[in-house]
């Protein structure tokens, strides 16, 4: 893996963990695609630090597990304010 990746990897993880981002959060910060995010945590941080990919995964686990969750309620604020 080239040097430039592994630097992503380790900085989208190191974000991820502080602030329990999500995917698409963390790929707008990065300015890379969700796809290449979700590369990044699951295939190629295993490699580098299987303990820090088993931390990402519990939060990306979370964040999945929510999301319906969130979606309703962005729904919601959105109504209410054209109401």
């Amino acid at each position: 893996m080239q040097e430039y990746i592994q630097k992503r990897v380790l900085d989208i993880c190191a974000y991820i963990l502080e602030t329990q981002a999500t995917v698409r959060q963390a790929a707008n910060v990065f300015n890379v695609s969700k796809s290449t995010v979700h590369k990044d945590m699951t295939e190629r941080l295993p490699s580098l630090n299987k303990e820090l990919a088993r931390q990402v995964k519990m939060i990306l686990d979370y964040n999945k597990a929510e999301r319906h969750l969130r979606g309703g309620e962005a729904t919601r604020r959105k109504y209410k304010d054209l109401a």
